[in-house]
């Protein structure tokens, strides 16, 4: 029902009612959602289908430029007009309080879901007033991001310690996708943290896509070929990766990079490369799925030099599709990547010797470990898991049985 207001039924339903089997109304808020984004929107699309497919009703309210109303296949999508945060490559935030605090009377959720601990806090207050069980999902730790902003360790820290007791204190549960993201909250003794995965496509990312065709397109004449899908910007550390070629390259491995992602720290990255006068493409945003795992299976090995990481989508993605990933040892995805990769620490040196350790393996035995490790992870295990943090199992009960018996 494509429209540009956001208006609602005198019921507090849309046009198209609840679920069709008369499930929970799950209103998810995001920020920080671009057409460009990366893991976020992929989580946000997946689990909305996920919820649909359950019998719930996903609404999902993130910030654009223009306000609009629409059914997707993961839901109703409603954007509301959010200011351009300046130096971020495009990233809006939900900033007027008033008209989000009216949508969601008017929406009237059963769940909240809320995919943003810092300026969408609030709402966890509001949910609360209004008796409405809410869960806020930790995409990124706080004191990680802190640090990769400069701030000092011990201030990152005590920092992250006073917004995690308001967030945990907020919300009824706090979701959690790894161990890793789990330990901040841990160790301020929160008692209301769950954990759920997050999955990939299995059928869509696959080792069948591998093609020597591609490979030899990228890898332009060298042997090895890299992979970093990522967003180019300062919480990534995207500039690792190249130095890391760079050390590469200088211990005689014949290595290309192809770099798939935008972002505001694209411009130093070129220049870097320029300098230092190494084979990286760049690919800019990569909008086309099928491209993209195509890339993912054709790369020898995938890079992800992201500290503050607390899941880690694109590695997963391509483990998926048979390629091994090299990680931060700061980030979760030690404990997503385990044997079928290696992590390292942040420095170019360490990077590249892990880079080495991988591509000593028979191709076809760290290939298998890949596609062995992703299988542990899928979306239905995480739908799942995420609806038993909303208490939401599938259901066919009609709204009015489900009001009775509360």
């Amino acid at each position: 029902m494509p429209g540009a207001g956001v208006g609602v039924g005198a019921d507090g339903g849309s046009a198209a009612g609840r679920g069709a089997g008369g499930g929970l109304r799950i209103v998810r808020l995001a920020n920080f959602v671009t057409p460009t984004s990366g893991g976020l929107r992929t989580a946000l699309d997946r689990l909305g289908r996920g919820y649909r497919a359950a019998g719930h009703e996903p609404v999902l309210v993130v910030p654009g430029d223009t306000a609009s109303d629409i059914d997707t296949a993961q839901g109703r999508v409603i954007t509301l007009p959010g200011p351009e945060l300046p130096g971020t490559g495009g990233y809006r935030v939900l900033t007027d309080r008033r008209r989000v605090r009216r949508l969601l009377e008017e929406l009237a959720p059963d769940r909240l879901e809320v995919s943003d601990r810092t300026t969408l806090r609030w709402t966890g207050e509001w949910a609360r007033r209004a008796r409405v069980p809410s869960v806020m999902v930790s995409h990124e730790t706080a004191d990680g991001v802190l640090r990769t902003w400069g701030v000092p360790g011990a201030f990152a820290e005590r920092a992250a310690d006073r917004l995690n007791r308001r967030t945990a204190w907020a919300y009824s549960r706090v979701v959690c996708t790894t161990e890793w993201a789990e330990r901040e909250f841990v160790r301020i003794g929160a008692r209301n943290v769950v954990r759920a995965p997050l999955g990939v496509d299995l059928d869509h990312c696959r080792p069948g896509r591998r093609s020597a065709a591609t490979r030899a397109r990228h890898a332009a004449g060298e042997r090895v070929l890299l992979v970093m899908c990522s967003r180019l910007s300062v919480e990534k550390r995207p500039l690792l990766a190249l130095d890391a070629l760079a050390e590469l390259r200088a211990h005689g491995v014949r290595a290309a990079l192809v770099v798939a992602g935008d972002g505001p720290s694209r411009p130093a990255m070129e220049r870097r490369a320029e300098e230092l006068r190494l084979p990286v493409r760049f690919l800019g945003h990569v909008a086309d799925r099928d491209t993209l795992a195509d890339l993912q299976a054709a790369a020898d090995v995938c890079l992800a030099p992201g500290p503050a990481e607390t899941f880690g989508l694109a590695a997963l993605e391509a483990l998926a599709c048979g390629t091994p990933v090299v990680c931060s040892a700061s980030s979760a995805l030690p404990e997503v990547v385990a044997d079928a990769g290696t992590s390292a620490a942040d420095d170019p040196t360490s990077f590249a010797q892990a880079l080495r350790t991988v591509l000593s393996r028979p191709e076809a035995e760290r290939r298998t470990a890949a596609r062995t490790r992703a299988e542990l992870f899928s979306w239905p295990r995480a739908t799942a898991a995420f609806l038993a943090a909303h208490d939401a199992a599938p259901t066919d009960a009609p709204r009015a049985e489900r009001e009775s018996a509360r």
